[in-house]
């Protein structure tokens, strides 16, 4: 009997999916890749870690566990190539460049949809965590 091979999915988090999964281990943002690969890059990497330091305090979470996380994402993700040529496309400059590491994966998981519309005529589909997760891609 033969084995199925399920695909594997590239998909490229926004900081938003990792404040949220920062926030609670219940919501969809924190639930663990099993069929799907996390696309990143030195400047995505950067801006998580950023963005995770900057939410600590607020978060009740001690930086040491922020770091962790983020050498995880560098440990998991696969860095993408950078493609520029359809830049400035977003209304928000600041996500230029999670559209630009998303350049070889079919989607970008953010809880702010509006912020990637127009992604699609690049093959690229913006969905929650949520829609992600329940349209089968886990």
């Amino acid at each position: 009997m033969g084995m199925i091979v399920l695909p594997m999915y590239q998909v490229v988090l926004d900081t938003n999916v990792l404040v949220s999964a920062l926030r609670s281990k219940r919501g969809a943002s924190h639930r663990p890749h099993r069929r799907w690969q996390v696309f990143i890059s030195v400047a995505l990497i950067l801006e998580y870690e950023a963005v995770a330091l900057r939410h600590c305090a607020s978060l009740g979470i001690r930086t040491s566990v922020a770091k962790d996380i983020v050498d995880v994402l560098c440990a998991v993700g696969r860095q993408s190539p950078i493609h520029f040529r359809w830049r400035p496309l977003l209304p928000d400059p600041e996500d230029e460049f999670i559209l630009a590491v998303a350049g070889q994966c079919q989607f970008i998981v953010t809880h702010n949809k509006r912020d990637f519309e127009g992604v699609e005529q690049f093959g690229i589909r913006a969905v929650t965590p949520r829609e992600f997760l329940a349209s089968r891609h886990e």
